[in-house]
């Protein structure tokens, strides 16, 4: 009976989640644990200062967004890979996925043509979940390069360190 209520609960989730990467943010950029970001058009200019490597690597941007979970259960981290499924499987193609039981790396598109328009690249081992979404105009080998385990890790910390460089909020007018 338990099983049966557990299945219930992450079925309406799926549901609640609906199936875009969007949905999938907003429903989980308030969790305990979670670091997230998006940049909004106005802030445009802070990826135009990302590192060579990094905008070599992912192109033309026209809509970005980052979301990391620490410290995650088993139960939360199989709740984010079936959400994480449901928006893969809507419309999205994968270039790559491995399924393993300590680490599922998802890199799914769409394309238009020889040109990836939409990117979404997950990680999940046991304790971290990660994902990108990238929306601009992408060559599909730069974004399969993700799979690699060292370059998606050398991306990750790149682009981080990059955009906590560039945004450094303050509300004090003499800072």
């Amino acid at each position: 009976m338990k099983q049966l209520s557990l299945v219930l609960l992450l079925s309406i989730l799926l549901v609640s989640c609906g199936s875009s990467f969007q949905s999938f943010y907003n429903n989980h950029k308030a969790d305990m644990g979670a670091t997230s970001f998006q940049v909004p058009n106005f802030m445009k200019a802070v990826l135009s200062n990302i590192s060579p490597e990094v905008k070599n690597a992912i192109g033309n941007i026209s809509d970005f967004k980052y979301i990391k979970f620490q410290n995650t259960n088993a139960l939360k981290r199989n709740t984010l890979l079936d959400e994480m499924n449901a928006v893969t499987n809507s419309g999205y193609t994968d270039i790559f996925r491995q399924n393993e039981v300590d680490n599922t790396r998802i890199i799914s598109v769409v394309e238009l043509g020889a040109v990836v328009t939409h990117a979404i690249i997950f990680n999940s081992t046991a304790t971290e979940t990660t994902a990108y979404y990238l929306q601009g105009n992408f060559d599909p080998e730069k974004i399969k390069s993700f799979s690699d385990r060292e370059t998606f890790n050398a991306f990750s910390n790149d682009l981080l360190q990059s955009y906590n460089t560039n945004l450094n909020p303050s509300f004090n007018p003499i800072n």
